[in-house]
């Protein structure tokens, strides 16, 4: 038996080995969606220069990636494709959503959640096996979603201009639970756990403050006032992040005090972003450019790659 528990954890620690290299090593890469040409570009940083380009099913809006995959959502075509997460090889393509909107891969790359706007709820595709497992309902027009980064949790904004808000317990991963709906009390827009899985920030669908919400209690602790909605956040090394792309603008907030710390201009409608190592990454909706700043906001580089950049995700090749 000792024999045994040895091997198996001697196993554990080589997969966790292997995946930090994974995760540490490599160039950084921009996975984009050009929406209007139903492609998913590559973009390699800091070069600018397109690297691939992928066919998709039509109307591709968002992108999830990690080390393992890439997840494309196409909210017209009611499709999802799943990807090899180097070569860009099509491993297979989903279909029979509703409108789906947002896909989130849990931490260790074994599952992917998809939000479908149409049917309300949240389905759950096991990667490895790639099959669709399982869905639940959490509220109509289920939109933007965050996992908490033990992917225990899930919030979910019900509808692009969301009035409310669900919470989904996902401690058996491959079954979703639907906690709690609640309003928080402005309409919000996007949301984003924080790394320490203490709040959750929830940006909104009209107004120009970002909210930092207990994640426990779902209660406000402090507000930051960014732009013109809808905002977009995400973390690195102790800070937030936060678009405003109708406000031309990206700010770096301190995340535990919610202080501004630095401002920068962005091309017009970069409303999504992603963060890897020291870097930040826009694209925008509106004139189809892929920028790049360090996390002190420098810009390092701004290319134009499509007539609508949408959904930005970095990965490491």
């Amino acid at each position: 038996m000792r024999s045994v528990l040895v091997l198996c954890l001697s196993a554990a620690l080589v997969c966790a080995l292997s995946a930090s290299a994974r995760t540490s090593s490599g160039n950084p890469v921009a996975l984009v969606t050009a929406e209007q040409q139903n492609e998913l570009l590559a973009v390699g940083l800091p070069s600018g220069k397109v690297l691939r380009r992928v066919s998709v099913p039509a109307d591709p809006q968002n992108v999830a990636a990690a080390p393992g995959a890439v997840v494309v959502v196409s909210t017209r075509a009611g499709a999802v494709t799943l990807l090899d997460w180097r070569t860009l090889k099509t491993l297979k393509v989903f279909r029979g959503f509703g409108s789906p909107h947002l896909a989130a891969i849990s931490p260790y790359g074994k599952w992917a959640y998809v939000t479908d706007d149409a049917r309300g709820q949240l389905d759950v595709l096991a990667l490895g096996t790639r099959r669709l497992l399982s869905h639940v309902f959490v509220g109509a027009g289920a939109h933007h979603l965050t996992l908490s980064p033990r992917g225990l949790r899930a919030w979910i904004a019900l509808g692009e201009h969301a009035s409310e808000i669900s919470i989904v317990d996902l401690t058996r991963p491959d079954r979703p639970r639907l906690i709690r709906r609640f309003s928080p009390g402005f309409i919000a827009h996007d949301l984003t756990f924080s790394p320490d899985a203490r709040r959750v920030w929830v940006t909104s669908g009209t107004g120009d403050s970002v909210y930092a919400l207990d994640a426990r209690t779902a209660r406000p602790i402090f507000r930051v006032r960014v732009g013109a909605a809808p905002q977009h956040v995400a973390f690195n090394r102790g800070f937030a992040f936060v678009t405003s792309g109708y406000s031309n603008r990206i700010v770096k907030v301190d995340s535990r005090t919610g202080r501004v710390v630095a401002t920068t201009t962005t091309p017009h409608g970069s409303f999504n972003l992603s963060t890897e190592r020291s870097l930040v990454v826009t694209s925008s909706l509106l004139d189809g450019s892929v920028t790049e700043f360090d996390t002190n906001l420098r810009r390092l580089m701004s290319v134009h790659v499509a007539r609508a950049a949408r959904g930005v995700a970095l990965t490491l090749w």
